[in-house]
């Protein structure tokens, strides 16, 4: 008796062992988060905002390439909510993407769900948010990919790492914002202040409102990698150390070659992580970000603020400063995105597609439709293609999944503008359809998409976004693309690799990807006000052959509508 109570607890403790064994191995990363409202102050203004876990900016999300992902989110407000892991790839996880009617419908008050995916192929510095009305204004935090244990980065290593956040701040409610705006056919009102990691700075925009500000913390002679993220509503925005340069090594959570530079550009849900020496001898220096706008939209133009301050620096030493860019600084947004390359190393290839299945053309822009109830008679509405996106009601992954999209979506979305116009030559084409449409792909096809800004009402630079596949950015220029010329100018050896690229005002971006992962992916403008407006579409990746290039079944929490 006694010798088989010794072999079953040999058994259960060898059982234990290959179960902790295959859980380290496994690398499963796991996060709570608790949708709750928190009250905070800003501008000397008080008021109740949705975090996550009572965190504004939310909770950092860390893990390392290929580790398994687990968050449980449980919403304890009367918001709808959804999780966006921005920039991850969700290799056939799309059910956890979060987009909502997407991928999945919202999680509604007092309900959870499991969020899960892989964190495959992917190293860097990307972010989550709320993707559900304007939530994301306060929900939202960082996502730190590691690379795999044992693997270096590929650029000297830093003394230490340090996130930044990029943030707008409203003093009233966001949620009100909106709704206010879709009511009135009117633009939404401006962000009152632009916030670092949470805090306004020092000079805040309201007089005679004192602020505390962020500070970063530095020795002479030491390297520090700066994980920066922009996960403003609306701006794009620049972002300055007096002082002091960067060398750029990271975007979109994909390496590059390394180039310097004292300003860098991120557009709403970008990411660039850069490496700052430490060369000078105690002191305060000014961190800023500052808006980008080259056209007559207006933008909240007030300048966020922070330190930076040297180890032994005393209370009496001088705030060294420089000047910010203006407002309208294109040529230094565009030599920004212009010196971008993939690292294109043996250990890190650049795989651009170089024969296409898809040659898409999307013109993008802002146009206006009647509204019986609006303030004018009209109001504005977005769109690609001349089609202004409806929201369905149900979620567009799980009615692609079980066969009933009808009523739900079709899959005639235009691959080019039914009729072509002088897309940068001013008013044209007003009026825009409506309509819940996909572009239907084959699984591994490839796609080549032209993404061509309008100047319909006016035009302005659309940072836009990809979800479930990063793609790289093989041209970009001013006015309208010529399909004879242009293509000569394609980078098609280094190209950046990015999930989100800003279309410059009056321009065009090229983009290139392959279509490898089954699912329903939202293709949009990360500008919150156009996305509200109708600038979004979606792709349809079909499954394909094998088991693992098919869509798995939605887990059994997966919200209903």
């Amino acid at each position: 008796m006694k010798e088989k109570m010794a072999t079953s607890c040999a058994t259960i403790l060898l059982i234990v062992f290959l179960s902790l064994q295959y859980l380290a191995e496994a690398n499963i990363r796991r996060y709570k988060f608790n949708v709750v409202m928190k009250n905070i102050t800003k501008l000397c203004s008080t008021k109740p905002i949705v975090t996550i876990n009572g965190k504004f900016p939310g909770p950092t999300l860390y893990a390392r390439e290929d580790d398994n992902v687990i968050v449980n989110l449980t919403n304890n407000v009367n918001y709808n909510v959804t999780i966006h892991w921005h920039g991850v790839k969700q290799l056939r996880t799309g059910w956890s993407d979060g987009p909502a009617y997407i991928t999945q419908c919202p999680v509604q008050p007092g309900g959870t769900f499991v969020y899960n995916f892989t964190l495959t192929g992917q190293r860097g510095t990307l972010l989550w948010h709320a993707h559900i009305s304007w939530l994301r204004a306060t929900v939202h935090g960082a996502i730190v990919i590691l690379p795999k244990r044992g693997v270096p980065y590929p650029f000297p290593r830093p003394h230490t790492e340090k996130i930044i956040v990029f943030g707008e701040w409203w003093k009233s409610d966001v949620e009100a914002v909106i709704n206010q705006s879709t009511q009135s056919g009117l633009p939404p009102n401006i962000s009152d202040a632009h916030t670092i990691n949470g805090l306004t700075g020092r000079s805040g925009p309201v007089p005679g409102c004192k602020s505390r500000g962020y500070t970063l913390h530095v020795k002479t002679g030491k390297k520090y990698l700066l994980r920066i993220i922009n996960a403003a509503v609306n701006d794009e925005l620049f972002f300055k150390i007096a002082g002091h340069n960067f060398t750029v090594v990271e975007v979109d959570a994909s390496y590059t070659k390394p180039f310097n530079t004292d300003t860098l550009f991120l557009g709403p849900g970008q990411t660039t992580n850069a490496i700052l020496t430490a060369t000078h001898p105690p002191g305060n220096f000014l961190m800023t970000i500052s808006p980008f706008m080259d056209t007559v939209v207006p933008v909240n133009n007030a300048t966020g603020t922070a330190l930076l301050r040297y180890k032994d620096t005393t209370t009496t030493q001088s705030l060294t400063s420089s000047k910010i860019p203006p407002i309208n600084a294109t040529s230094i947004a565009l030599g920004f995105s212009d010196s971008l390359r993939s690292l294109n190393s043996p250990d890190y290839p650049t795989k651009v597609p170089l024969k296409i299945d898809h040659s898409l053309f999307f013109t993008i822009g802002v146009g206006v439709n009647p509204c019986t109830t609006c303030i004018n008679g009209t109001k504005t509405i977005a769109d690609i293609n001349n089609v202004s996106f409806v929201m369905p009601t149900v979620a567009m992954l799980q009615a692609h999944y079980f066969n009933k999209s009808e009523g739900v979506f079709t899959d005639d979305f235009p691959g080019r503008p039914l009729t072509p116009f002088n897309y940068t030559g001013g008013l044209n084409n007003l009026r825009t359809k409506k309509g819940t449409k996909v572009y239907r792909l084959e699984f591994n096809s490839t796609v080549q998409v032209i993404i061509q800004g309008t100047s319909v009402i006016a035009p302005e630079s659309h940072p836009t976004h990809l979800h479930g596949s990063n793609f790289f950015v093989v041209g970009k220029g001013l006015g309208n693309f010529d399909p004879l010329e242009d293509p000569k100018k394609f980078n098609l050896i280094d190209p950046v690799e990015r999930n989100t690229v800003s279309v410059p005002t009056a321009g065009w971006t090229a983009i290139r990807f392959r279509a490898d992962n089954p699912g329903v992916w939202f293709f949009h403008c990360h500008l919150e006000v156009h996305t509200s407006w109708g600038l979004k579409m979606a792709f349809l990746v079909e499954d394909g052959k094998s088991s693992n290039e098919k869509l798995p079944p939605p887990p059994s929490d997966l919200p209903i509508c």
